[in-house]
């Protein structure tokens, strides 16, 4: 029997070809936040290759720590040629160097502009993969990005090394991620919550994003998942995804979306100083600015529309917060 390329498994499998002229990105990225206070850790084994230049293809090790209690936050970033490196088409595993990702754990060190920073995690736990895509776009050729969860509500613990700052990690929970393209998608306000402050077996994924197909711009849309009360909302259809209501600016973030049976609404925020700003090359060519948190606040309201009752989740600063723009007037320092 041929093997399903859309089942879970495979969808958290790398998608990129060695020698492929086609332009793409690739990030497996893992983040989390501490129990209590407002530190995070986002750790990405990205491969890029630019479109038409094979030859050129780097692998890219990421690692930020978001600091809320001294606003100083840890970037660091190093690249390395694509055969110093390695993305498994047949398995959940990246290296990049001697810097690796695997089932369960992840290794690794990276330093640049005066900053260093070490790991050694282990991460674990049960919950089902979730998408934010209708599951038939994952294999098409639309969206030219595309994103999923490989294993929300994940629990990690270990050891961090920042600046030469020794951090125990014990059950930071958060989430392990991936996403690939041809193309990064034109804007975008992309949102996290990986555990509520009053319900931590909540999640919450958001996108409001546009984006080109040829020479035109799709309208803005909004695609929202949620897992609550052991029920899961995917609000994900095209159709929705346009009806639904995503607005947003640095850097505030309102967005609404229903269907015959729930209402959900949402905001997530932060002041600029909590944000790091970043260089995300783009496979046709450019560079676009990812202005990214994980410490924000986020406040989300259901309202079962047959019974009337409304749950309100909030977090202060437990959230993902990412803006994706080419706009440079966003006043927020790119630090890799």
């Amino acid at each position: 029997m041929r093997a399903d390329p859309s089942a879970p498994e495979r969808l958290n499998w790398t998608r990129y070809e060695p020698g492929q002229r086609a332009g793409h990105y690739e990030s497996f990225y893992q983040r989390a936040n501490h129990p209590t206070k407002p530190w995070a850790f986002w750790i990405r084994y990205t491969v890029f290759s630019p479109q038409a230049k094979p030859e050129a293809a780097i692998g890219e090790l990421w690692s930020v720590f978001f600091d809320g209690e001294t606003g100083e936050h840890v970037v660091a970033k190093e690249e390395y040629p694509i055969d110093e490196c390695e993305f498994d088409r047949n398995d959940f595993a990246a290296r990049i160097r001697d810097r690796s990702l695997v089932p369960g754990s992840l290794k690794g060190e990276a330093a640049s502009f005066g900053n260093a920073m070490s790991w050694d995690l282990t991460f674990q736990g049960d919950a089902d993969p979730l998408y934010l895509l209708p599951r038939r776009l994952y294999q098409g050729g639309f969206p030219k990005a595309k994103s999923l969860v490989g294993l929300p509500l994940a629990t990690y613990r270990g050891q961090l090394v920042i600046n030469g700052r020794t951090l125990e990690v014990n059950d930071w929970v958060g989430s392990q991620n991936h996403n690939w393209g041809s193309r990064h998608t034109d804007r975008y306000a992309f949102g996290q919550v990986a555990g509520f402050d009053n319900a931590p077996d909540s999640f919450l994924e958001v996108v409001t994003a546009k984006t080109r197909v040829g020479p035109l711009s799709t309208p803005w849309m909004t695609f929202v998942v949620v897992r609550h009360g052991g029920q899961e909302h995917s609000l994900v259809s095209l159709p929705r995804a346009v009806r639904a209501k995503g607005r947003f600016r640095y850097f505030h973030w309102t967005f609404s979306s229903d269907t015959p049976r729930v209402r959900i609404e949402g905001s997530i925020t932060a002041p600029p100083e909590h944000f790091v700003g970043l260089n995300y090359y783009n496979p046709p060519g450019g560079i676009k600015h990812c202005l990214n948190t994980k410490i924000a606040a986020s406040e989300l309201t259901l309202t079962d529309k047959a019974t009337g009752r409304t749950d309100v989740l909030r977090t202060r600063h437990r959230a993902l917060f990412e803006i994706l723009t080419d706009d440079r007037d966003h006043h927020i320092r790119i630090s890799a």
